[in-house]
């Protein structure tokens, strides 16, 4: 698969929806996750990320303009032991319970499908990295209608076993942007990563579409402790 530029992938799409990278350093020393939001309407636009314990939620920016929040407030990410789960939305915690209890990630997102915001069917796009003893491997997941068929849920994951130093994978939630929203096509998109977690973060922030950006969380974890760096941006302030 050929390595694609993360930079042009969204400086060159107006709407991926909502998005997550999971990948490593160059330097094999960093596992890597990234997640952002977008929004069209005010309700999605007024959002900022706010830490939580080890992972975060997402939050009203102004409460009295919140007019629906059951598809806009979540925790897209929460840790469980060794395990740093991030997703598009409330299937965080199901994922989070059900591994708790020797679930798998797939079996865990059995019990879930896309989103119920017909016409888009919003994908349900997930990841959740395992760190141990030094050892890294994660996986990727997107629940997503056939087609816009919302009768029919096609579930794909993916899993990278002792990811290579320099790569990442990308998946987010729309092709592009349209009406209604067209689903995420194929696997997940072969990145770039850098060492430097303020760069990569900058480099997500500034190529995300300007009037669509919302909010971006990047966090860089140790592969042979488990310590960790946080960055989080939000549009409003």
């Amino acid at each position: 698969m050929e390595m694609l530029s993360l930079q042009n992938e969204l400086s060159g799409n107006a709407y991926p929806g909502r998005g997550i990278v999971i990948g490593k350093t160059p330097d094999g020393s960093k596992a890597v996750t990234a997640y952002f939001i977008m929004g069209r309407s005010e309700n999605s636009r007024n959002r900022v990320f706010v830490e939580e314990g080890q992972g975060i939620r997402t939050q009203a920016f102004d409460p009295s303009k919140l007019s629906d929040p059951s598809l806009i407030i979540y925790a897209p990410v929460r840790v469980l032991g060794n395990k740093t789960i991030v997703t598009n939305g409330d299937q965080t915690d199901t994922v989070y319970e059900l591994m708790d209890q020797q679930f798998t990630f797939e079996q865990a997102l059995r019990t879930r499908e896309f989103e119920p915001d017909g016409p888009n069917y919003t994908p349900r796009i997930s990841g959740v990295m395992h760190i141990e003893d030094g050892a890294y491997n994660y996986a990727m997941s997107i629940l997503k209608s056939n087609n816009g068929n919302p009768d029919a849920c096609n579930r794909y994951t993916f899993s990278y076993e002792n990811p290579v130093d320099g790569e990442a994978h990308f998946i987010h939630t729309y092709m592009h942007d349209g009406n209604p929203l067209p689903s995420f096509e194929g696997e997940p998109k072969l990145v770039n990563v850098v060492n430097d977690i303020d760069e990569y973060t900058n480099l997500i922030w500034d190529n995300l579409n300007e009037e669509n950006k919302v909010s971006l969380f990047v966090r860089y974890i140790n592969i042979e402790d488990g310590t960790y760096e946080t960055r989080i941006v939000n549009k409003n302030k």
